[in-house]
Order: C-alpha cells, then sequence, then structure tokens
C-alpha cells in the first residue's frame, strides 16, 4: 500500500506582507485540519513563532537565520521528518519563510528531500497591496517571486482604491500568467484554496494532493506555466537565480536586524517619538510592548512596515513575564544608534507615565485588534 503523502506548502512574501495573519487565520479556520508549521523567523527573537505557538497542531521554530541559506536538505529534513511522522497525524505541513527569503531555494530543498512521506504542495506569494509599488522599487527580486507562484494573495487590499487594486491584479496577472490572485484584507482567505481539509479524526481516509492543482487546471489547459517536478529548482524553464552560484543575491544580504529586550516598562511617549522619526531605511518593526501604564497594561503587539504602524493591545496570557520584545529589521541602519534610542525609552523609576501619555499610542490602535505579521 502506497505510504500516505503530506503536502508541504511554501508560504512566501517579503517583510510585512502578511504570511503570519495568513498563516493564524488558516489555523483558526481549519476546522479539524491538522496542520503542522515550520516558522522560519529573521532575527534571533522569534517574535513570529511566538505570535503563532498555541494555534498550531505542530510547530517548529527556526531562529536567527534563514533558512534558504542551509548548505543542503538534511536540516530541513529534519525538520520535516519530526512532523511527517505518523504519531503526528498532521495533515499538511506550511513552512512560513523568513521575509527576506529565497522561494526557489526551500521549493528545491523539499524536492530533493528523500522523506517519501511528503510531498511539495505549492507556493502561497503574499503581496502587500498598500507597499507593493515601494517594495517592488526596492527589490525587483518581487517579479521573480510572483512568476513562480502557484497562488498569489494580494494582502491589504482594503487599503487601496478600486482603480488602483485593479492596475495591482493586472500587473500580478502579468507577472504570474494564469496563476489564481485572491485579494484579502487581515489574511483572510479559505483553505480550500491552498489544501484540501484534512480527515480529522478519520485519519484511515485518503489524503489528497492540495487543491492547488484544481485551482491550475484550467490554467495548465490554456498553456500556463507550472512548477516542473524534475526541475531542481521546482520552478519552470531555465533558473538564473544567482543564489544557485553564490550566496551574495540574497536579499537578507542587504538587510540586518536589530533585536531590543527590557524588562523596564517603555515610556509610551518616548516610543512614539522614536517610532515617528525612525529612519527611512528602518523598513520593519514587530514585537511586544509593556507599558505600566493604568489601564493601559495589556500586551501592545506592534506591526509597522513603511509608513504603516499599528498597535494591538490584548490581555497577557497567564503566567507570561512582562516585557518589551521588538525585532527591527532594515537597510543602512546603525544598531547601536537604534539600540540606544530605546533604551532611552525605558520607563523611568518611580514610573512617570499617566493615562494622558498613551495618546500616541492609542491613535495607532486598529478598530479591529488583528495584527498583519511577517
Amino acid at each position: 500500500m502506497a505510504t500516505q503523502q503530506i503536502p508541504v506548502v511554501v508560504l512566501a512574501g517579503f517583510l510585512g506582507s502578511g504570511k503570519t495573519t495568513l498563516l493564524n487565520h488558516l489555523l483558526g479556520t481549519s476546522d479539524g485540519t491538522r496542520i503542522g508549521a515550520i516558522v522560519n523567523d529573521f532575527g534571533s527573537i522569534e517574535i513570529d513563532a511566538m505570535t503563532v505557538a498555541g494555534q498550531v497542531d505542530s510547530m517548529v521554530s527556526l531562529g536567527n537565520g534563514c533558512l534558504c541559506c542551509a548548505v543542503d536538505t538534511s536540516e530541513l529534513d529534519t525538520y520535516l521528518e519530526r512532523l511527517a511522522r505518523p504519531a503526528a497525524r498532521i495533515d499538511v505541513i506550511v513552512i512560513e519563510a523568513s521575509g527576506l527569503a529565497e522561494p526557489q531555494e526551500l521549493i528545491r530543498m523539499i524536492l530533493a528531500s528523500d522523506n517519501d512521506r511528503i510531498v511539495y504542495g505549492g507556493l502561497i506569494e503574499v503581496v502587500d497591496a498598500a507597499e507593493f509599488d515601494d517594495t517592488r522599487a526596492r527589490h525587483p527580486e518581487l517579479d521573480r517571486h510572483v512568476g513562480i507562484a502557484d497562488i498569489v494573495v494580494l494582502n491589504k487590499a482594503d487599503r487601496i482604491g478600486d482603480a488602483a487594486r485593479q492596475s495591482l491584479m493586472d500587473t500580478l496577472a502579468g507577472l504570474a500568467p494564469g496563476r489564481p490572485v485572491i485579494c484579502t484584507a487581515y489574511g483572510r482567505a479559505d483553505p480550500e484554496l491552498f489544501f484540501d481539509r484534512g480527515p480529522g479524526a478519520d485519519h484511515d481516509a485518503a489524503v489528497r494532493q492540495l487543491s492547488f492543482e484544481d485551482l491550475l487546471r484550467e490554467a495548465a489547459a490554456n498553456g500556463a506555466p507550472g512548477h516542473d517536478a524534475g526541475d531542481n529548482c521546482g520552478h519552470p524553464g531555465t533558473c538564473d537565480h544567482p543564489s544557485h552560484t553564490h550566496h551574495a543575491g540574497h536579499l537578507h544580504t542587504a538587510y540586518e536586524s536589530v533585536e531590543f529586550t527590557s524588562a523596564e516598562p517603555m515610556h509610551p511617549r518616548r516610543l512614539m517619538d522614536f517610532l515617528d522619526s525612525r529612519p527611512v531605511g528602518l523598513y520593519r518593526i514587530k514585537g511586544f510592548v509593556h507599558f505600566d501604564v493604568p489601564e493601559s497594561r495589556q500586551k501592545f503587539t506592534v506591526h509597522a512596515v513603511g509608513d504603516f504602524l499599528r498597535f494591538y493591545p490584548a490581555p497577557w496570557p497567564k503566567g507570561e513575564e512582562r516585557c518589551t520584545q521588538l525585532v527591527l529589521i532594515g537597510s543602512g541602519i546603525d544598531a547601536p544608534a537604534l539600540r540606544k534610542e530605546l533604551e532611552n525609552c525605558r520607563e523611568s523609576t518611580p514610573p512617570e507615565a499617566d493615562p494622558n501619555s498613551m495618546w500616541g499610542v492609542l491613535r495607532y490602535v486598529a478598530a479591529r485588534e488583528e495584527a498583519e505579521d511577517d
């Protein structure tokens, strides 16, 4: 009897596009499907892994490094082996790539795996509708990433007008001819667009391949390009990606991350002064902030990408240490200077903040407390 294979989906997208939001949505609406996740954060504080933890059936977190830089497939195979073992009863595995990963490298690694319990399930490329033009100008590699995707998710589509959205849809259709482009807000997409529902408690039922095949059947009939399992890179045609010959072509070579942790609460006015004056090269900020201010002692998740800034307050989980943990990702940034500025945002002793000092923060609290993370 043939071994039932677990599809492995690569969830990719540039910094801040909303991959973690989409993954959390899939986890929350999986309706009995058991999802295993490999979360590949950029930076040694694993913010994305913390966001996902507790909502996933089985998770492997890879901090402080880019998975696509592995010399061979053995490391990834180790994690896939853990998730694909029969005792885990996983229906689908999702690899949430770092916002600076090269998706075709992950595809190549999956296709090269010797694990007969897994099968490559497709590439989901998440695109930030509000930041698309700026991201594309900074990183023309985005065109190639979209071009090899099986499904393109145009996230944050609610933040642009109808005409701009249609123009962007046309652009994406040109970059990925015949591929589905799904418009979403807050990463809300039907999981069945990406994978078939798992059998839940009945694991005697056959596990089908992902519904990528169903979605792309018509496009394939019209001659649209698709992934060739025999291709070493997992994408059609001859690959000229520079990372196949040297590492310098990777997106993350132009970026660095700065981690900041503080057991002392942060002063809201000082932190807002820092955020309002952040340098142009500081492209992405994510993490959690602790304010010791009356009526505002919740856990504030902060999310900034480009000019966009939001705070999302929620109760602190029982037993969790109240502290601030931030990851800042940028290009040409002065890491020591940023850390010093953040250190100066700590609360004085005795505390000097009052409820009025939270006004600047509360301006950026979303009406709906839903974070769109990397």
